[in-house]
C-alpha cells in the first residue's frame, strides 16, 4: 500500500497545479522557440535570395548573347563559391559541396521562372541550396529567358547555432518555471485546503462532543455553501442531541420518582404477604397457590424496584463508595453462604487477597454473576480469585451453552434478552447492568465471552486500591 500522504488531497493538487504551469511553460517556451527558429530560417533563406539576385542582376546586362564560356566563369565569380552555372552543355563551377544541387532541385529551377530554394544536412551542417534562372531585361521592359541557370550553396550554420541557443533558452525557461510552479502550487494549495482543514477541526469537536461547533463562513462560493450547509447540519444536530438528552433526563427522572414511590407501600405490601405466607399451610390448596404465588410475584417487584433504585442512582451520579480493607475470599465465601449457594458452587481461591474496595457492592458483583450462571448456565459454576500487584480479578466460569456470537457485546444492557420472545425471568434484568456499574465504580470492568470447553465466562477486575484513595 503507498503511504498516506502520497495519496492526499495536497500532495494531488500540487502535483496537478505544477503539472498544468510546467506544461505550460514548456508549451510556450518551445512555441516561441518554433516561432523564433521559423522566423531565422526564413530570414536567411530571404537574405541568401536577395543577395543571389542582386549578385546576378549587377552582370545581367553585360552577358553576351549566347554566353560564352568566359561570360560563366565571371558570373561564377560574381556569385561567389560554392557556385555552379549552366548554359545547355556549358557550365562553371567553384567550391566544395556542389554534390547537394540535387537533380529534382534542377528540374524545378528549369520549369519555373523563379528562384527555387532547398534545405539539406550535410556532413559539415545545414546548407541552403539556391537555383535560379536567369533572365534578360529588354529595352521595351520585356523579360525572356536567357538559358543560364545559376545554383549556390549557402552555410546555415550560424542560424542552427543561433536556434541552438534559443532552444537553450527555452529548456532553462522551463526548468526555472519548476521551482515557481511549485512555490505557486504551495500556495494555491494552502488556500484551497483551508476550509476543508477547518473541516475536519470542527467535525472533530462535534466528534468530541462539542456541538457548539461551528465553521466560519467566508464568501460565496460552493466552500461557503458547504460551510453554511455543514452549520446548519451542526445546529440541527445539536438541536436533536439536546431533545433526546431531555427526554432521557425525563425518563430517568420518572424512573426514579416511581421507583421510590413504589417503595413504601411494597414494604406495607411484603410484610402482609409474609403474614400470609405464614397462614398459607392452613389455607385451602387453591388458596395456598395463590398465596404462594402472590408472595413469589411482590418479592419479584420488590427486587425489580430495588434494582431499578440503583439504577437510578447510577444515572443521577450519586452512587458513592464506602471504601474498607477487604478480604476478598472471605468475602466471596459470606456471599455464597447468605444465598444459599456454598454447595453448588466451586470456589478457587488458594491465597487471601485483601483490596480496598466498597464491601456491599463488590457483593452485588459477586451475586449477580453467579446468579447469572446458575440461572442460564449449567454446573459445575466455578469462581476463580486472582491477583496481581495491581488489581484482582474474580472470573465466573459455568458448564451451559455458552454465549451466543453476537449477545457478549450486549449482556450488559438494561432488560436485554437474548431470546425476544422470552418476555419474563427469575431475574429483573438488570443485575448484570449494575454488577458492571459497581465495577467501573472502583475503577474496574466486567469482562463476558466463552470459556474453551465451557460455557459462558465472567471476568470481574479490580484494583486492589481505587485511583481515589490511591
Amino acid at each position: 500500500m503507498r503511504p498516506r500522504w502520497l495519496t492526499g488531497l495536497r500532495v494531488r493538487l500540487v502535483c496537478a497545479f505544477v503539472l498544468v504551469t510546467v506544461l505550460g511553460a514548456v508549451a510556450a517556451a518551445w512555441a516561441s522557440y518554433a516561432s523564433t527558429s521559423t522566423s531565422l530560417v526564413s530570414e536567411a533563406e530571404q537574405r541568401a535570395g536577395d543577395d543571389l539576385r542582386h549578385r546576378i542582376g549587377a552582370l545581367t546586362a553585360d552577358l553576351t548573347d549566347p554566353p560564352d564560356q568566359a561570360a560563366l566563369d565571371r558570373l561564377r565569380a560574381a556569385v561567389g563559391a560554392p557556385a555552379l552555372v549552366t548554359y545547355h552543355q556549358l557550365s562553371s563551377s567553384d567550391g566544395d559541396g556542389l554534390g547537394l544541387v540535387s537533380a529534382d532541385l534542377r528540374a524545378a529551377v528549369a520549369s519555373r521562372d523563379r528562384l527555387v530554394r532547398q534545405r539539406v544536412a550535410s556532413p559539415t551542417g545545414p546548407k541552403l541550396v539556391l537555383g535560379t534562372p536567369v533572365t534578360r531585361t529588354a529595352l521595351d521592359g520585356t523579360r525572356s529567358p536567357s538559358g543560364i541557370e545559376v545554383y549556390a550553396v549557402r552555410d546555415l550554420s550560424d542560424v542552427q547555432q543561433q536556434m541552438d541557443t534559443s532552444a537553450k533558452n527555452a529548456a532553462q525557461t522551463s526548468a526555472l518555471a519548476l521551482p515557481l510552479a511549485i512555490l505557486l502550487a504551495l500556495l494555491a494549495a494552502r488556500g484551497v485546503l483551508r476550509p476543508v482543514r477547518e473541516l475536519r477541526t470542527t467535525a472533530r469537536r462535534l466528534a468530541a462532543h462539542d456541538l457548539s461547533a461551528r465553521l466560519r463562513v467566508r464568501g460565496s462560493d460552493e466552500l461557503a455553501d458547504l460551510a453554511e450547509t455543514f452549520n446548519h447540519m451542526a445546529a440541527e444536530l445539536q438541536d436533536s442531541v439536546a431533545e433526546l438528552r431531555r427526554m432521557e433526563a425525563d425518563a430517568r427522572r420518572f424512573v426514579a420518582d416511581v421507583s421510590h414511590e413504589l417503595r413504601t407501600p411494597l414494604t406495607t405490601l411484603t410484610a402482609v404477604v409474609e403474614v400470609l405466607e405464614d397462614e398459607a399451610g392452613a389455607m385451602s390448596p387453591d388458596a395456598r397457590t395463590s398465596t404462594l404465588l402472590a408472595v413469589e410475584e411482590t418479592r419479584r417487584l420488590t427486587r425489580l424496584v430495588e434494582d431499578l433504585i440503583e439504577v437510578s442512582r447510577f444515572d443521577a451520579g450519586a452512587a458513592r463508595l464506602r471504601l474498607e480493607d477487604v478480604e476478598l475470599r472471605q468475602a466471596i465465601v459470606d456471599c455464597l453462604r447468605s444465598r444459599g449457594w456454598s454447595d453448588r458452587i466451586e470456589l478457587d481461591a488458594p491465597t487471601p487477597i485483601t483490596a480496598v474496595l466498597d464491601r456491599r457492592r463488590f457483593d452485588i458483583v459477586v451475586a449477580n454473576l453467579v446468579g447469572n450462571a446458575l440461572r442460564h448456565g449449567a454446573p459445575p459454576v466455578l469462581i476463580r480469585l486472582r491477583a496481581d500487584e495491581r488489581e484482582t480479578t474474580v472470573e465466573v466460569v459455568d458448564h451451559g451453552p455458552g454465549l451466543p456470537g453476537d449477545l457478549a457485546s450486549h449482556v450488559f444492557e438494561r432488560f436485554y434478552k437474548a431470546d425476544a420472545a422470552r418476555t419474563r425471568s427469575e431475574g429483573s434484568g438488570l443485575g448484570l447492568a449494575i454488577a458492571v456499574e459497581n465495577a467501573r465504580l472502583h475503577g474496574g470492568d466486567i469482562e463476558a465471552g466463552n470459556a474453551s470447553g465451557a460455557g459462558a465466562r465472567f471476568v470481574a477486575r479490580f484494583p486492589l486500591r481505587p485511583k481515589e484513595d490511591a
